[in-house]
């Protein structure tokens, strides 16, 4: 399968695709179920998250905390607003550095591709300059790393 590609949206949008060799259901429960979210949205090598809340359904919570084991680390708070069950998933997030981002508002749909999923993520962030020191983070990076983590696991 291919590897993650990421394009950007006159000044405020984010595109993110990737293609999984798993069904879209498989991909979906990944992003929703807290007992594999901890295990492989970890980005580089190192990372742990000791803090997973995802309540997956509307107006549910999340809360992401993340460790390198040596004193450094951030968390991702946000809401669930929509999800369709291995279709879609609607939710606002917002990165605490620690100071919280402005909302970042994803949606991601799962849709068949062959005998596996293509995932797109698409961001609307309220800005030039928020988008700009989000893909200055090393996201990409992260974002990669973690999604060969979890191609080996579904």
């Amino acid at each position: 399968m291919s590897k993650l590609t990421l394009r950007t949206e006159d000044d405020r949008h984010v595109v993110v695709t990737r293609r999984f060799a798993a069904p879209p259901e498989a991909v979906y429960r990944a992003h929703t179920e807290p007992k594999f979210i901890q295990r492989w949205l970890l980005g580089p090598d190192g990372w742990t998250m000791p803090v997973c809340i995802c309540e997956a359904r509307p107006g549910g919570k999340i809360r992401y905390e993340w460790t390198d084991g040596k004193g450094n680390g951030f968390h991702v708070t946000g809401e669930f607003i929509e999800l369709a069950p291995f279709i879609r998933i609607v939710h606002v997030e917002r990165m605490h550095l620690p100071d919280p981002t402005p909302d970042n508002h994803v949606e991601t749909r799962f849709e068949p591709d062959g005998a596996g999923t293509l995932m797109t993520m698409r961001m609307t962030l309220p800005d030039a300059e928020t988008r700009a020191r989000m893909l200055a983070s090393g996201m990409e990076h992260g974002m990669e790393a973690s999604y060969v983590r979890l191609e080996t696991m579904i």
